[in-house]
């Protein structure tokens, strides 16, 4: 069980209105893992959750105004702390991508589950976020058939750097216990 209709019991439902239908036939099979903090470097407010929502106030801070407008979400968010928040249910496609392409297949967001953690790009992240995003992954894995694992900033070359260098890959990718090919070849050498 823990599954009901793409959301996950065990994450807080927030639910976003930016998602759309998968288009038909198309295999949920990649975890795309970003960062994100708001204002860029401050954790812990609701301003992500917010921003998911549309409800984000534009002029609470002056870093907004570059973003004003955005329409963007992300299946799920991993707090510092490990909470777990979901937006969109995995079954819908997220906003959360962008141009993309991963392993010669463009347009991520039709095939990928978005992660993002509560983070500044290129920041380390925090124990609980890999324990989380771990369990999170095996879970995702055991429900859909996901077949790798890889970062913003690996499907959208020159365009994102997230998660970035603070991201331990190695520690990720020994807690998964899986495969090297299933991981972007830049990081699934590194030890």
């Amino acid at each position: 069980m823990g599954w009901n209709a793409g959301w996950w019991h065990k994450a807080r439902r927030c639910e976003s209105p930016n998602f759309g239908v998968r288009p038909a036939g198309v295999a949920v099979d990649l975890v795309l893992i970003h960062s994100i903090s708001l204002p860029p470097g401050e954790f812990g407010g609701d301003a992500i959750e917010r921003l998911f929502t549309n409800q984000l106030d534009w002029d609470a801070h002056p870093y907004y105004g570059q973003i004003r407008g955005m329409r963007v979400s992300a299946h799920f968010l991993v707090r510092r702390n490990g909470e777990l928040l979901q937006f969109v249910s995995c079954d819908d496609r997220a906003w959360h991508a962008g141009a993309s392409a991963w392993r010669g297949r463009a347009d991520c967001n039709d095939f990928s589950i978005g992660v993002e953690l509560e983070g500044l790009e290129g920041g380390a992240f925090e124990p609980p976020q890999y324990k989380a995003l771990t369990g999170l992954v095996k879970v995702l894995a055991r429900h859909y058939p996901i077949t790798s694992a890889a970062g913003h900033e690996h499907v959208a070359p020159g365009r994102k750097q997230d998660p970035g260098a603070g991201f331990d890959w190695p520690r990720f990718i020994a807690a998964l216990g899986w495969p090297e090919g299933r991981f972007p070849d830049a990081v699934a050498h590194i030890r």
